[in-house]
């Protein structure tokens, strides 16, 4: 078994450890929050009877041997790299950090203590993107890849009405690209590589982080779009272009439904089924390498975060996000 600690008594952490119970080998043996009575409240849902309010106790702890990090952005790389100097591996929510100096401290010091450093980007371990990735031949040389990921957050009412919630907050950060656009870039960058150009546009709100945005990723023969929003919804689906067909994405985020629409009118279905959590497969990805002695997944590998990171702060850039962590 692999017994984990999770650090994060979010929604998002619910639904991680709703899939990761379905995984073999993972058992939760830890929960971590600043607030005791939290801690212990969210431990009691799952039956688990050690708790800590220190980070630095938990990170001692044999009772661990892994971490999953769902706190605030900006606090990833600090705990991240707490566990892994005392050998615990390390499942970190996307954005893996807040900029590209922050995510090369976490990859050095994933290889000086020899543990495992994993991005629990979760859409590029589900069976729908591998089939996107196989069948991506069959469109021909690829023109553009676009993809939608607007969803109005659940805490944009409270600021509207006055009330800056963490969400909305440049301390944590947080804001429309980290929290949302990461979905919609990432498989680019997995799919086609590292671009030669960056574009990006986008709204700032007052509390100091980016509403909603596009990037635009220049390659030598393509390039891709990328529209993003907290403050919105969209209904349109993601696309990969090609000059004999393109591919048809329902959702970026979940991928569900992938479709082939060819230039001769044929319509073909290469959606497969998917019978887990769409958490459960980076679970799985995760505990596999660990019982089998890696370091690194050959899937969310440190090239991509890298790659990911580097277009982000690039974006941030040239919109205008500046986060307290860019100035440490």
């Amino acid at each position: 078994m692999i017994r984990f600690g999770i650090i994060g008594t979010n929604w998002i952490t619910d639904r991680l450890l709703q899939a990761a119970m379905q995984v073999e080998d993972f058992a939760l043996t830890a929960v971590y929050s600043r607030s005791s009575e939290k801690a212990e409240e969210f431990a009691a849902k799952y039956n688990v009877k050690t708790t800590f309010t220190d980070l630095e106790s938990m990170a001692k702890s044999d009772e661990i041997d892994a971490v999953y990090i769902a706190s605030p952005n900006s606090l990833h790389a600090e705990q991240a790299i707490l566990f892994m100097n005392h050998k615990k591996h390390v499942l970190c929510e996307k954005p893996l950090a807040s900029n590209i100096k922050e995510v090369t401290k976490m990859i050095e010091a994933a290889k000086e203590n020899r543990v495992l450093l994993m991005e629990a980007m979760k859409s590029t371990f589900l069976p729908n993107f591998k089939a996107i990735q196989e069948n991506l031949h069959k469109i021909g040389t690829v023109r553009r890849y676009t993809a939608s990921y607007c969803q109005y957050s659940s805490r944009y009412d409270a600021y509207r009405s006055g009330t800056v919630l963490n969400a909305f907050k440049p301390q944590f950060s947080n804001g429309s690209l980290m929290d949302i656009g990461v979905y919609a870039l990432y498989p680019s960058l997995v799919l086609f590589g590292e671009p030669e150009t960056v574009k990006a546009s986008g709204l700032m709100l007052e509390s100091g982080v980016d509403g909603e945005g596009s990037i635009l990723l220049q390659y030598k023969d393509m390039d891709a779009v990328m529209m993003y929003s907290k403050i919105s919804d969209s209904a349109l689906p993601s696309e990969i272009q090609g000059e004999d067909g393109t591919i048809v994405i329902d959702r970026i985020s979940t991928i569900g439904k992938v479709e082939i629409h060819y230039r001769d009118g044929r319509i073909e279905d290469i959606t497969r089924p998917q019978k887990e959590e769409t958490m459960y497969y980076e679970m799985k990805e995760f505990i596999d390498l660990i019982q089998n002695d890696l370091y690194e997944s050959t899937v969310n590998t440190y090239k991509h975060s890298i790659a990911v990171m580097n277009v982000m702060d690039e974006a941030r850039k040239q919109i205008g996000v500046v986060y307290p962590a860019d100035k440490k």
